[in-house]
């Protein structure tokens, strides 16, 4: 049976994966995009070379956001949010890096993504969040 998840398992599961997924929509065309993020309880943070999926959010901030997790034996959980895509500069801006760098970076140093385009700092600020979970 489906369950649903309580706020501090949304939480947890979101503070816990690495991985989650964009799904954004612009110009008649849906892209579903995996990402490395932090989570600070109220928002995604995500640092990206400009590309598809950041002209796609610039033209449509509407996205949504998932996170799941499966354990091989048929458990599964999964989170859903909707938000709105926000670019960020200045202090908001190095505060991502600051949260990202902590989560992934080697220890000892810094890493930037790498590639052609501009890198770009973003956060996908959470309107609406539900989870769902079968545990067998």
């Amino acid at each position: 049976m489906i369950a649903e998840l309580e706020r501090a398992e949304i939480d947890e599961l979101l503070r816990a994966q690495v991985v989650g997924r964009i799904g954004c929509h612009a110009d008649g065309v849906t892209f579903v995009v995996p990402v490395i993020y932090a989570y600070d309880g109220e928002a995604f943070y995500a640092y990206s070379l400009e590309g598809r999926k950041i002209h796609m959010m610039r033209s449509n901030p509407r996205v949504c956001f998932e996170v799941d997790e499966y354990d091989g034996r048929g458990s599964w959980r999964s989170v859903i949010a909707q938000g709105t895509y926000e670019e960020l500069e200045g202090a908001d801006s190095e505060r991502a890096l600051a949260l990202l760098t902590e989560r992934f970076a080697p220890r000892g140093g810094e890493r930037r993504p790498r590639g052609e385009g501009r890198p770009v700092a973003f956060r996908i600020r959470i309107d609406e969040v539900t989870g769902r979970a079968v545990r067998r």
